[in-house]
């Protein structure tokens, strides 16, 4: 397995090399046929929150789907401790999901694989507190930036991908993001899935021959073991 390390407006000490080293380990454990982990650390030149001006980026690279987790901290290895519980956490859904399809047994449930770890004083497991506090940290630093901060559109291009709705679904949870886009392969039309409530998603795709007041809905369920409800 190949370890990449690249960094931006910082250096990758060897002592990070090593802390990162130890623990990436686990991986192996989750995943298989593994090729390489890129690790991106990225430092924000002018961030007016120190705790939040250093990111990490995890990404596994394998035959598979590529699995991504990324985190903020005051400090490297902090955003990598998060990101990594993050990273860990798909990596055990792939993995039971990849059971469930063999038809061995039904994945166990997050709360039951994280109930032997430590509890805080809320109850919540350490790793279910950290993500929550890291989302908090994201979610008010995009609102006190949002007076100051000029508009940044970020753009980016993937390979068009023929897949159905299931998978689309799979690959949105694997990388962590709210939606994905992909080539629908029981229409043949660009379609976009994205997560609106527990078991629930949603689908939408363009049709031109819809009037600009007009849409068109409907609703079905049966997502593998869970049920989809999707829009289109």
């Amino acid at each position: 397995m190949e370890l990449n390390y690249s960094g931006r407006n910082i250096t990758i000490s060897d002592r990070f090399r090593e802390y990162v080293d130890e623990k990436i380990t686990k991986v192996d454990q989750l995943a298989t046929k593994v090729q390489r982990i890129d690790v991106k650390v990225l430092k924000e030149a002018h961030a007016r929150d120190q705790s939040t001006a250093l990111s990490v980026e995890l990404t596994v690279v394998g035959r598979g789907p590529a699995i991504r987790a990324e985190a903020r901290g005051a400090d490297k290895f902090a955003a990598f401790d998060i990101a990594f519980a993050k990273l860990l956490e798909r990596l055990r859904k792939a993995r039971d999901k990849r059971k469930v399809h063999r038809g061995n047994h039904t994945p166990v449930a997050v709360h039951q694989a994280t109930g032997s770890l430590p509890t805080a004083s809320s109850g919540k497991t350490l790793v279910e507190e950290t993500i929550e506090a890291q989302k908090a940290a994201e979610a008010a630093e995009a609102e006190a930036n949002a007076e100051y901060s000029p508009v940044v559109i970020r753009r980016k291009s993937f390979p068009a991908e023929v897949m159905s709705v299931d998978d689309a679904v799979d690959r949105m949870e694997l990388v962590g993001h709210p939606f994905y886009l992909f080539i629908d392969e029981a229409t043949g039309e660009h379609a976009v899935v994205y997560g609106r409530t527990q078991y629930q998603y949603g689908v939408i795709t363009l049709d031109p021959s819809l009037n600009a007041n007009e849409e068109a809905t409907k609703e079905t369920r049966g997502y593998r073991d869970k049920a989809l409800a999707a829009e289109g």
